[in-house]
C-alpha cells in the first residue's frame, strides 16, 4: 500500500510560480513512476508530468518548458516547479503513483492562478 501526500497549491498571479511536493508513504514507496495530473471544472482529469524509476521526465505539451517534475534520492518525494503560470493552469492536481498492481492517488492541492 501506498499513501500519498500533496502540498504547496494556492492562490498566484499570472506570470508567478509555485512548487508542488507529494510525499509518498508506505512499504512500497520508493521507485515507482510518479507524476502529477490536474483537472480543472467541468474537464476530465489531464496529464501533466511524470518521473519514471530511471529518472527519465516526461511532460504534457501544455507544460512543457514551464514546468519542472524532480525526485528525491529516495525517490519517494516528488516537486513539480511551475513557472511562468497561466490562468489555463488553474486546476486541482493530483499526485499518482503506479505500482505494478495498481495505481494510488493523493487527495490533491488547488492551485489557482488569477489572470
Amino acid at each position: 500500500q501506498v499513501q500519498l501526500t500533496e502540498s504547496g497549491g494556492g492562490l498566484v498571479q499570472a506570470g508567478g510560480s509555485l512548487r508542488l511536493s507529494c510525499v509518498a508513504s508506505g512499504p512500497m514507496a520508493r521507485g515507482n513512476t510518479m507524476g502529477w495530473y490536474r483537472q480543472a471544472p467541468g474537464n476530465q482529469r489531464e496529464f501533466v508530468a511524470a518521473i519514471l524509476p530511471n529518472g527519465v521526465t516526461r511532460y504534457s505539451d501544455s507544460v512543457e518548458g514551464r514546468f519542472t517534475i524532480s525526485r528525491n534520492k529516495a525517490g519517494n518525494v516528488i516537486n513539480l516547479e511551475m513557472n511562468s503560470l497561466k490562468a489555463e493552469d488553474t486546476a486541482v492536481y493530483y499526485c499518482k503513483t503506479v505500482l505494478p498492481y495498481g495505481d494510488y492517488w493523493g487527495q490533491g492541492t488547488q492551485v489557482t492562478v488569477s489572470s
